[in-house]
């Protein structure tokens, strides 16, 4: 087996284009701790090389994301990591709301805001299941390419808990349809993303990696200051209208949830764990 087998993300670089793939395929590249740090290296390094103009974000095998690890072999949510997006405490030695709040404010909330402002166009490249924590990071994208058998799902209401802790839902679709999003669970089919304006294309399956770099390469022939300040302008018109602050207020929801379920039900996830979550459609 070779080493990159092993690796959590890939990093390759084609001319002007970095590609970065989560490579957890066996299962639906769940994202733990060790692919969240993993992810932030491959950024960093996109960022910090004068070749690249654009960033692709994939997913290996069948799936983009199906979301947070909570449950495979692989979580690592117990353990200590070495703090980047904030300064909030070390979680792992702490107890309650108190823990929780501090590892999502790192991992979750503080790691998709660090990555929305690379100065650099990223483009997800999704197919299949783009699942709760899988739309955040295809969110922080300023491009979503989604292949005709992708879907899009944000199933944690059946946990009790109001929407992921990226609240992105009400900027990258309207308000009625986020709130039809989030009260059913639902799978939207990428056609239907479209339809709505949270995707900017969608191609056949056998085409989405060729398309996307095709993408990739027609942005990077722009000039990268001009890139860098055409994407802060439009994030700075995002946040205006209320994104970072509505994110703040629902992250807090978000964790009144989590309270709630510890005190009511079987843990601070309503009791669903990940056969639960799949057999309720996510």
């Amino acid at each position: 087996m070779s080493a990159a087998h092993d690796e959590p993300v890939l990093y390759e670089k084609r001319g002007p284009v970095a590609t970065v793939t989560m490579n957890r395929p066996g299962y639906r590249n769940a994202q733990n701790s060790a692919m969240t740090y993993a992810l932030d290296d491959a950024f960093y390094r996109a960022a910090d090389d004068g070749e690249v103009k654009t960033v692709v974000l994939a997913g290996a095998g069948k799936h983009f994301s199906a979301g947070h690890d909570i449950g495979t072999p692989g979580r690592d949510a117990h353990l200590p990591f070495e703090r980047r997006a904030g300064l909030w405490w070390d979680h792992s030695d702490k107890e309650g709301a108190e823990s929780r709040f501090a590892r999502e404010s790192e991992v979750y909330l503080g790691m998709c805001r660090r990555w929305r402002e690379l100065p650099k166009p990223v483009i997800a490249s999704v197919q299949g299941a783009c699942v709760a924590g899988g739309l955040m990071l295809a969110w922080v994208c300023d491009l979503i390419v989604a292949s005709e058998d992708a879907f899009f799902a944000d199933p944690v209401v059946r946990m009790g808990i109001p929407g992921v802790e990226y609240f992105a839902h009400p900027w990258v679709m309207p308000p009625r349809i986020a709130k039809e999003f989030l009260f059913t669970g639902d799978r939207m089919s990428a056609r239907r993303a479209y339809e709505v304006g949270m995707v900017n294309r969608v191609v056949p399956r056998e085409k989405l990696t060729a398309h996307t770099e095709e993408l990739a390469l027609r942005i990077a022939e722009m000039p990268r200051m001009g890139l860098a300040l055409a994407k802060r302008a439009v994030n700075q018109a995002e946040d205006l209208q209320g994104m970072h602050t509505g994110m703040d207020s629902v992250f807090g929801l978000h964790h009144l949830a989590h309270a709630h379920n510890a005190e009511t039900a079987p843990d601070a996830l309503g009791g669903m764990d990940i056969r639960a979550m799949k057999e309720a459609g996510g």
